[in-house]
Parts: C-alpha cells; sequence; structure tokens
C-alpha cells in the first residue's frame, strides 16, 4: 500500500495563534523594512558607479549640499564600495536570522512532522532529521528568493534606469555609513590595495625596461632605427597610459565664454591659431560646447555684431581623468570626435585632451604649420641637466630626457606635473635653491612664487 501524500501543513489554531500574535508582526514589520534597506544599500552600487563624467559634470553644476556630498563620496570609490559590501552584509545576515526566527514561528516543527513522515517513508532517515532539513531548506529558497527578487534584480534594474536621481537619493545615507562603517572600511581598502600589489607583481611577468632594452637590441642600427624603436616602445606602454598624463591642463587651454563679442573671438582665433575651440559659460568649469574654426568661414567678414554663437556644437565628450588613452581612442573613433574635456572627481574641467594628443605617444610629436617651434618651455644644459618649467607634465618631461615613462609611478602620488611631483613628495611650497634627491634624480627649485613653482632643475645623476 502506497503512503499517503501529508496533510495541510497549516492548521488553524496555530494561523489564529499567529495572526494575533503581535511579536511576529513587529519582526515582519522588521523583515520588510530591512529588505527595503537591502534594496537601497544594493541598488547604490549601480547608481554611484554607473555614473558618467557628463552626469557628474552636470551634478557638479548644481551646486548644492547633496551634490558636493555625492563628489566627495566619488571622491574614494574603494572605500565608497567596501561601505556599501559591509552595509550590505550586515543587513543580508539580520535578513537570514529574522526570516528563520519567522519561518519557524509561522511553521513550527509540529506542522511539518506529517511531510516528514511521507517522506521517510522513502529516504531511510530519522523523523528529526528530515524535518530539521525540511525546516532548513524553506528557510533558504524562501530567503534566497525575496533577497534575489528584491534586495538584488528590482533594486539594481531601477537604479541603472535611474542613476543619477537614485544616487543623490542615497548620497545621506551613505555619507552616514561611511563615518559609521569608517573603521572596517579602511582596513578592508588598506589590504586589497595590499593584495592588489602582490598579485600584479606576481604577474607582472616581463618589466617595462627588459621590453624596452629587447626593443634597442632588436632594432637594426641602421638609418631611422632609433626613430622606429620609439614607435615601438610608444606602442608598448600606449594601454598604461592615463588621460590625465597626456591632457593639457586648463591653465594652458584656449577657451572663450559664450558672451564674447565676434570682434573678441576673431582675435582669440588669430592669436591662438587653434581650429577647435572650448565655449563656457560664467567659468571653465562649465563647458557648453566646442567652437570649430571652420564653421566660422563664410561668415569671417561679417560685422561685430554676428551671433557666432549658432555654430557651437553642443555635443561635448566628457572623460575623466583616470581614463586609459587607448579606450580613449577607440571612443573618439566611435564618436568621429576630436576633443574631449576632461574632468577631475569632484566633476570640474581640469582640462582638455585631443586625438592629437594620444597619436603623440605612439608617433611622437607632431608639428603643423600653427605649432611653435618650442611648444614646451625647457632648456637643454647638457645631456643630464635640464631647467623645465613647473608646469611641465611628468610625460613631457620623461619624453625630453629620454627617461622611461613610469620612473615616477611610485613617487608621484596624485601629480602629473613635475612642480606637483615636487610639492608631492616636499608636502609644502619650498623656498628658493630647496633641492632633493629623487631615486637617481635631482630636483632644484629654481624659481618660486607664493603661489606656484616656476623653474625647476632636472638633474639625472650618474649610477
Amino acid at each position: 500500500m502506497e503512503p499517503e501524500p501529508p496533510a495541510s501543513l497549516f492548521n488553524l489554531d496555530i494561523f489564529l495563534a499567529i495572526a494575533f500574535d503581535w511579536t511576529i508582526l513587529v519582526w515582519f514589520l522588521i523583515l520588510v523594512l530591512l529588505l527595503i534597506a537591502s534594496a537601497l544599500v544594493s541598488g547604490s552600487e549601480v547608481a554611484f558607479f554607473s555614473l558618467s563624467p557628463n552626469d557628474l559634470h552636470d551634478i557638479h553644476q548644481d551646486k548644492d549640499p547633496t551634490a558636493d556630498r555625492l563628489i566627495e563620496l566619488k571622491q574614494k570609490p574603494r572605500k565608497l564600495l567596501a561601505t556599501i559590501l559591509i552595509s550590505n552584509n550586515f543587513i543580508n545576515i539580520a535578513i537570514v536570522i529574522i526570516s528563520d526566527f519567522l519561518l519557524k514561528k509561522i511553521l513550527p516543527k509540529e506542522s511539518l512532522r506529517p511531510i516528514a513522515e511521507w517522506v521517510a517513508d522513502f529516504i531511510p532517515m530519522g523523523i528529526d532529521s528530515i524535518t530539521n532539513g525540511i525546516s532548513f531548506l524553506i528557510t533558504i529558497v524562501g530567503v534566497t528568493f525575496l533577497l534575489v527578487l528584491f534586495g538584488e534584480v528590482a533594486p539594481k534594474i531601477y537604479a541603472s534606469i535611474n542613476n543619477r536621481k537614485f544616487a543623490l537619493m542615497m548620497t545621506g545615507p551613505m555619507s552616514v555609513m561611511s563615518s559609521v562603517y569608517a573603521p572596517i572600511s579602511n582596513l578592508m581598502v588598506f589590504w586589497t590595495g595590499k593584495l592588489e600589489k602582490r598579485f600584479q607583481s606576481r604577474s607582472s611577468g616581463t618589466s617595462r625596461e627588459e621590453i624596452d632594452k629587447a626593443i634597442d637590441l632588436t632594432v637594426n642600427q641602421e638609418q631611422n632605427a632609433e626613430e622606429e624603436a620609439d614607435i615601438l616602445k610608444g606602442i608598448i606602454k600606449f594601454g598604461d597610459l592615463l588621460v590625465k598624463q597626456i591632457m593639457r591642463s586648463r591653465t594652458d587651454v584656449v577657451a572663450v565664454n559664450i558672451e564674447s563679442g565676434f570682434d573678441d573671438l576673431l582675435s582669440e582665433i588669430r592669436e591662438s591659431r587653434y581650429s577647435r575651440i572650448p565655449v563656457f559659460k560664467d567659468d571653465f568649469d562649465n563647458v557648453i560646447g566646442i567652437l570649430y574654426v571652420k564653421d566660422l568661414i563664410t561668415n569671417i567678414s561679417s560685422g561685430k555684431d554676428y551671433e557666432w554663437q549658432g555654430n557651437i556644437r553642443t555635443n561635448v565628450l566628457y572623460v575623466p581623468e583616470s581614463k586609459k588613452i587607448d579606450e580613449l581612442l577607440r571612443e573618439f573613433q566611435q564618436k568621429h570626435l576630436h576633443m574631449a574635456i576632461v574632468v577631475d572627481e569632484f566633476g570640474g574641467s581640469s582640462g582638455i585632451v585631443t586625438l592629437e594628443d594620444i597619436m603623440e605617444q605612439v608617433i611622437g610629436e607632431i608639428k603643423d604649420e600653427s605649432d611653435e617651434e618650442t611648444e614646451i618651455d625647457y632648456v637643454k644644459i647638457d645631456d643630464s641637466n635640464f631647467v623645465f618649467d613647473g608646469k611641465t607634465l611628468l610625460n613631457d618631461v620623461c619624453r625630453i630626457t629620454g627617461e622611461n615613462v613610469d620612473v615616477f609611478d611610485t613617487a608621484r602620488g596624485e601629480s602629473d606635473s613635475l612642480a606637483g611631483l615636487v610639492l608631492e613628495n616636499l608636502g609644502h611650497i619650498p623656498k628658493k635653491n630647496k633641492e632633493f634627491i629623487l631615486d637617481k634624480y635631482k630636483l632644484k627649485v629654481i624659481s618660486v612664487t607664493k603661489k606656484r613653482i616656476e623653474k625647476i632643475k632636472f638633474t639625472i645623476l650618474e649610477t
């Protein structure tokens, strides 16, 4: 005779007892609130990390406390991610514990015993063991369903569609949690960095110096052999360079105010001789478009009242300083653009980068009829001594002196110029004639003002 299937799980007396048990209702309400919290925290991960440079730039323009807090959180992405993960784990653990408690109240072992007895006819195990297994299985399946659907999938889909709105909404809670979990998140970020460096050192394989030596040995010692070697080295390092390393800083960018008159615009064009000029409103942090000089050719003889603003192209590409230049090159190709506005972690404009800047990293400096004979302000005293302007990019210093572009990676910190390198290592604006040794290089400040380092003598020491 076949075993009969178990009776219904729910006993009316048990159900009525649960319905009037305020303790269970309170814990059920807490569970709902925790699910909402899990959804908000999970959605925050997608919302914060899917913000594009354009989104950050627009948020930066709002200039309200919420936007400022969001920019501050984005400034430390690893700490933000650690805060989100820690919060989500604590919430999910609480959800599991409360769900297990509620399920044991709603489905006590007595109600599961008929099923256990029915299963025992097929599986030779003890009734108590089967009962515990069924309870555990219901808890796992139920909690997994709740967490995956309401705590992960649904909020992340919504956050990806409304990332800016969601991120601004969660800026306040994330700022509070970032402060509360600071000791744990800082520890996680520290050890993550240690592990990352360790894995990178193990997987780095052949070093850049060894590759450069191999190229020098491989290229034939014929005419133009040095140029060929430089191009090969440029290709090797191409994928490791960041936009920040090759961009033109905002202090060197030629841009025009949208309020400028046509005569002032033409004067700026004649003086700079650039074919593309960024246009801003109020200040360079609010770039609204790019002016192509060729669009003005047919109106070059128009009077001073000509409204040149109608020629501004508003399809501006914003890119972060940390973007790899090989990725930017593909983006330039896909969008048929030649210039991008570089934004910093605060969403402000830090400079520009052009297609020409990228190509020069492979084939060397490109000069056309509009370039000045000397683009970079420096004096070569001899093969080991140079005098550079403080704002000279480290990438240009390495190119001019013949050093590898990554020699300052461990000492540069967040700096991208020679003056920035000095400030990064000294921690203050030094006095005139201050000098210090950095690896195999000696840097001497030979001209300085209260606000900036103007001239630096760069010496390659004999090794």
